[in-house]
């Protein structure tokens, strides 16, 4: 008898451990992508509904963040709030992307995304491709969208929207029915959607409707002022109250940007972190993630050893991953490098690999396409900053770049120890 007794702290601790673990999986999938929905793996929507609660504890208390539980779908909002240089850094080092490996979201890609959203807002259950577009072209024509050019005239035009069909299609916003979003690009073809509005609803992330911002400001405001006033938190009377903004604030930074540096986060954040708080946030941190944590002199890392957490990796395999490698190199060696400087490297290394690189890479201005998408992989891993555009912009490599430097061997005398 006393021996099952004995058994039951142990059975606590594993299942304790279970527990633990269980909620480590659901966080990084939400990382990972904000929408879950119970079709896509069953296990894991059960496992994340069981611990909603403690997780949405969790987040409140360390991000700001809010975990919506709905019966067929959890939304993370991961709210840039408060606005300010925190979330503007990350924004522009970690743009939307349609897929893996393509390029990021321009600013003509997240305006048709917006616009597709407030179309399918209210539209029926189901939608074509073809017809989502025609409402988006109408929509693009109301006062204050000028400047978007968006009537399906081209390629390219069709592709920036199949990218943002794309997004929405990742979030469960559209379920394909039938048809072809590369038929469509190429104009021969549709496709057909069932829409989940539950989830358009959860999309807008905002401390503050757009309808009571809108009131408040009058008309035409201008884009600044109506991105800080969505975002707008709400006043901070107490040094409690601040403490708890600015961890929520370095917490969000570091689970969203593989590397932050001191240097870039604003005066109050940075004074946070290095006052002492930075060992306790960083454990919290990892032990609900499973990241590990790199603490350095000029900043701090969120490493993930299963390497699933990323936008972004480095290095590939391919011309373009031992392009970015060598370029890598090449910038933790020599230091600050114009972007003409580097195409130059690029057209030598193309000759000088032309055995293993593909056939392509030797063509004239081949060697523009390479060097921009190895420094928006760099850039976006926090391995360098750009200052500039075009050729004459200058590259600045971030200190994490150094891991990529190759020394010199050294060689040690045998006759001595």
């Amino acid at each position: 008898m006393s021996g099952r007794f004995d058994l039951a702290p142990q059975i606590a601790r594993a299942l304790t451990g279970r527990d633990a673990d269980e909620r480590v999986r659901v966080l990084r999938a939400l990382l990972r992508r904000p929408v879950l929905h119970a079709d896509d793996d069953p296990e894991l929507f059960r496992i994340a509904r069981r611990h909603a609660d403690a997780l949405r504890d969790w987040l409140v208390r360390e991000t700001g963040w809010r975990l919506t539980v709905e019966p067929r779908t959890i939304r993370l909002a991961t709210s840039s709030t408060p606005h300010g240089p925190t979330a503007v850094a990350v924004a522009e080092r970690h743009g939307a992307r349609a897929r893996r490996g393509d390029p990021p979201f321009t600013r003509r890609r997240y305006i048709l995304l917006c616009l597709a959203l407030a179309v399918l807002q209210r539209s029926e259950q189901q939608i074509s491709l073809d017809r989502l577009a025609q409402e988006m072209v109408r929509e693009a024509r109301h006062p204050g969208l000028e400047d978007v050019e968006f009537a399906l005239e081209g390629r390219e035009q069709r592709s920036d929207l199949v990218a943002a069909i794309r997004v929405l299609l990742d979030y469960g916003v559209l379920a394909k029915v039938a048809g072809d979003e590369d038929s469509f690009v190429s104009a021969d073809g549709d496709a057909l959607y069932d829409v989940d509005r539950r989830v358009v609803a959860t999309l807008l992330v905002a401390e503050h409707s757009p309808a009571l911002v809108e009131a408040r400001l009058g008309p035409r405001p201008g884009v600044g002022q109506i991105e800080a006033a969505l975002h707008e938190g709400p006043p901070v009377y107490t040094d409690e109250e601040q403490n708890r903004r600015l961890r929520q604030s370095v917490s969000r930074r570091l689970l969203a940007d593989p590397v932050v540096y001191y240097d870039e986060l604003p005066e109050d954040e940075r004074a946070y972190l290095v006052s002492g708080q930075r060992v306790a946030l960083t454990r919290r941190l990892c032990e609900a993630t499973g990241l590990v944590a790199e603490l350095r002199a000029e900043g701090i890392a969120l490493v993930d050893p299963d390497d699933q957490l990323t936008d972004v990796r480095m290095p590939e395999q391919g011309t373009d991953g031992h392009a970015t490698l060598l370029v890598a190199e090449h910038l933790a060696g020599q230091g600050d490098t114009e972007v003409q400087a580097l195409r130059t490297l690029v057209r030598r290394l193309a000759r000088e690999h032309a055995a293993y690189w593909r056939k392509s890479t030797r063509e004239p201005g081949a060697e523009n396409t390479i060097v921009a998408d190895a420094l928006d992989r760099l850039a976006g891993l926090g391995l360098v900053r750009i200052v500039g555009d075009g050729p004459t912009a200058v590259v600045t490599p971030l200190p994490a770049l150094r891991r990529f430097a190759v020394a010199a061997p050294a060689l040690r005398d045998r006759t001595t120890r």
